[in-house]
């Protein structure tokens, strides 16, 4: 492994486009273009439909809103992103018995890892339909898992959010600020050892800066459902790369009978990317109309998915329409047996790819994703006694299917592959789901993939197997115990300036945390996280945190 500077990456990212034009690489080391996402999701809703849309909740959650519910989600691969602190179940904020419920906090700890954990929380709703929120959260690691300061890491959030609540709609703004700041420690020692060796030429940071507004339907009679958001997000890293992005999406529902339902959904982005000399202008339109129909029996959405999109660089302007079948048969209470077939484009984007794996390097390709066919089926339900389980098989076919692997010849940042030709994923997924009232859930997820590309000689950073297990147990409304375990399997990479490829080692990730309320206002919490304390790679040279710990105490007001 050697690190180059940082102009010998961007040439190559260059030459990475020129591929793109080519047929199959014929030399080893050449990489193929283009790039992809794979999300795959769905909602599980036991009843069958009525609208599409959940109604807006009261400010002040009921019981009866924490009810458990699960879904398989539309995502990007994104698992194993290397976090400060693995993502744990949200802390929960029940109070003692016969005390009031307090919405404010202030959170402080402190761990291993010269760790330091800050976090607040104040709302005011003194008014019956106007509510202010705004929080805000620190979490840093002094020290990394190798090389001391070198593999330091912080992330630092900050929220404000006002919500107006009238009879018949729910208007809401958000603002907010993200600044991430770590280091592309995947070097060799030995390259650490050199008097040329700099600190400060490894160091990254991102500031992110997002404005929210949107406005949606609260009324249930209403014959006419809808929700319409628009926002605006300004990406800025440390070497002056930059992404500006507008989205705009609106989803709406018109009955037209007790059975039948018109809805349509659009979304439209226009998005500005620049690094160095790259200036690239990228849009995305669609629209999307269907007619549900629903019964007792059977549910069927039946409509087309249109899709435009412009690269102003790549000279891109494509229309695309895609079919969209849903059918769902419900031959006994609450069992469902479901299957249909859509397509799509799927926007990537700088914001997007950085939160896959946030070690690229400089002037990567962005290319958007066409899922041109998915075709699945599978059975959801609820077994009573309190469990729940779905399991579904989809067959997809991608172009641009994109994967993270090493650049050359600086294996310490990623950029994206993009398979130009026509890939085929097939992904298994089951999900089983417990709950016993208010007291404790358990929800167990596992995706098994198979992925058949054209170009690329494998899906370099995506695993094979993905699988989580949380759970939450509340003891007498004073005890909170929260507990997951992530597994990945089958994470490959490889080194492209010495032609070696790696089968990284399994991971294993298992979490707990515990909150204990010491009295009304006062609670002391403790979180371990890595529990095995595998020292893993998500991507290659990339070593993860083994066990760390946080502990701290928190006040409520």
């Amino acid at each position: 492994m050697t690190v180059r500077p940082l102009l010998t990456c961007s040439l190559l990212l260059t030459s990475t486009v020129v591929f793109a034009q080519q047929p199959k690489p014929t030399k080893v080391g050449e990489i193929d273009n283009q790039e992809i996402t794979v999300e795959k999701s769905r909602k599980i809703e036991l009843p069958p439909a009525s609208r599409i849309f959940n109604k807006i909740p009261s400010l002040k959650p009921s019981a009866e809103q924490r009810k458990l519910t699960y879904e398989f989600e539309d995502r990007k691969l994104t698992i194993g992103d290397p976090k400060i602190t693995p993502g744990v179940l949200a802390p929960a904020t029940t109070q003692a018995d016969n005390t009031p419920a307090y919405n404010n906090y202030v959170k402080l700890g402190a761990g291993n890892y010269s760790s330091f954990l800050g976090e607040g929380f104040v709302g005011i709703n003194t008014l019956s339909n106007l509510a202010l929120e705004g929080s805000v959260r620190h979490l840093s690691s002094g020290i990394g898992p190798v090389d001391g300061k070198n593999s330091a890491q912080s992330d630092t959030r900050v929220r404000v959010t006002g919500k107006y609540l009238a009879d018949a709609f729910k208007l809401q703004a958000d603002l907010g600020y993200d600044r991430n700041a770590y280091n592309f420690y995947g070097y060799s020692r030995e390259y650490a050892a050199q008097p040329a060796f700099n600190p400060d030429l490894i160091k990254q940071r991102l500031n992110t800066v997002n404005f929210k507004l949107g406005i949606e339907n609260v009324k249930s009679e209403n014959a006419i459902d809808y929700s319409l958001k628009t926002g605006l997000t300004s990406l800025r890293d440390r070497f002056n790369a930059s992404e500006t992005d507008w989205g705009t999406n609106l989803n709406a529902s018109l009955g037209i009978s007790d059975k039948v339902f018109a809805l349509v959904a659009a979304d439209a982005y226009v998005t500005q990317r620049s690094d160095g000399s790259i200036v690239d202008n990228r849009n995305l339109f669609r629209v999307k109309p269907t007619f549900k129909y629903v019964s007792p029996l059977f549910t069927i959405t039946a409509g087309i998915n249109a899709v435009n999109q412009t690269d102003q660089r790549q000279g891109i302007n494509k229309t695309r329409a895609f079919p969209v079948i849903d059918i769902d048969v419900a031959p006994l209470d609450n069992i469902h047996i479901f299957a249909g077939v859509d397509g799509d484009i799927n926007r990537n984007t700088l914001r997007s790819l950085l939160a896959e794996n946030k070690w690229l390097a400089s002037q990567v390709v962005l290319a958007n994703t066409i899922k041109s066919l998915d075709i699945y089926a599978g059975t959801k339900g609820n077994l009573g006694g309190g469990f729940s389980y779905e399991g579904k098989a989809s067959y997809a076919r991608y172009r641009n299917f994109s994967a993270f692997n090493n650049s050359i010849p600086d294996t310490t940042k990623f950029f994206v592959l993009y398979d130009g030709g026509i890939s085929n994923v097939l992904t298994i997924s089951g999900q089983l789901a417990y709950a016993q009232k208010d007291k404790f859930r358990s929800t167990l997820k596992a995706d098994f993939f198979n992925y058949g590309l054209d170009r690329l000689e494998q899906a370099w950073g995506r695993p094979r197997t993905a699988a989580t297990w949380t759970n939450s147990y509340i003891l007498n409304k004073k005890l909170f115990v929260t507990a997951d375990l992530y597994f990945y399997e089958g994470i490959q990479n490889k080194n492209f300036t010495t032609g070696v490829s790696y089968t990284l080692k399994p991971i294993y990730d298992a979490n707990l945390k515990i909150d204990y309320f010491l009295g009304s206002q006062v609670a002391a919490f403790v979180s371990l996280n890595n529990i095995f304390g595998q020292n893993y790679q998500r991507y290659l040279y990339y070593q993860n945190q083994g066990l760390n710990f946080l502990g701290g105490i928190s006040y409520s007001f």
